[in-house]
């Protein structure tokens, strides 16, 4: 099976929901329903990787690759997540290249950057996988995405997006809200303006949407990997059910 990364690359529509754990049941409900990938928040979730590792060994029973969400300026979540075998990466709060090429340094093995080297994690097969078979399946496939979440990252756009082996941006937009100013873009505005970039660049777009309907229209405005916020759209569904009494 192709990775997300090559799959992406070739212009796929990938529909994926972000999550939070512990939620081992809607990770394989997730992947029962036809998504095509897992993005686990450990931003804004528990960061417990023992958790994160069972999250990740179900959904390969099913096939669907997981990306994570980790922390602002991790390297060592980065190195464990992927050697529990994630198949990406998404960085938040990137403002400025800088920010992106530590990313980049902390996900990939050499010579691209300087991920810690091990094959005797689950990643690796514990062992069963020859060393340089290893590295350059890494290095080909692991899926490198990062967050613009604020005006200096917004301004920075064109610099980030062009950072060598980022594979592409999600805009995060409540962070973006919550960060900018009178004297700032609107949030519509920048939000448009950091697409502009990725189109431009031909680099990957991540789209954050709530229902279908927003998913179809994220799509058609050119994003290749869309993504339901699960917690938004379930408690939408659970409001309405709560109406039944009315």
């Amino acid at each position: 099976m192709d990775s997300l990364r090559t799959r992406a690359r070739r212009g796929e529509r990938l529909i994926g929901a972000l999550l939070r754990m512990p939620s081992e049941e809607l990770v394989e409900m997730v992947a029962v329903a036809g998504h095509d990938y897992v993005l686990i928040d450990c931003e804004h979730g528990p960061a417990d990787v023992i958790a994160l590792r069972h999250h990740i060994a179900l959904a390969s029973l099913h096939g669907v690759p997981v990306v994570v969400r980790v922390g602002e300026n991790d390297p060592g979540q980065i190195l464990r997540v992927l050697d529990q075998g994630a198949e990406g990466i998404l960085a938040p709060h990137l403002d400025t290249a800088a920010d992106a090429e530590r990313v980049v340094d902390a996900a990939l093995y050499p010579p691209l950057g300087h991920r810690g080297f091990a094959t005797y994690s689950r990643a690796g097969r514990f062992g069963e996988i020859d060393a340089e078979t290893h590295r350059e399946r890494y290095l080909e496939n692991t899926l490198v995405l990062g967050m613009i979440e604020s005006p200096s990252g917004v301004e920075n756009a064109a610099d980030i997006i062009g950072v060598p082996r980022l594979d592409g941006i999600m805009v995060g937009p409540a962070d973006l809200a919550a960060s900018s100013r009178a004297n700032d873009r609107p949030v519509p505005a920048a939000i448009a303006a950091v697409n502009a970039e990725l189109a431009r660049a031909r680099s990957l777009r991540m789209d954050i949407v709530g229902s279908r309907e927003a998913a179809e229209a994220a799509f058609e405005a050119g994003a290749g990997l869309v993504v339901y916020n699960l917690a938004h759209s379930l408690m939408g569904h659970l409001r309405d059910l709560s109406g039944a009494r009315r």
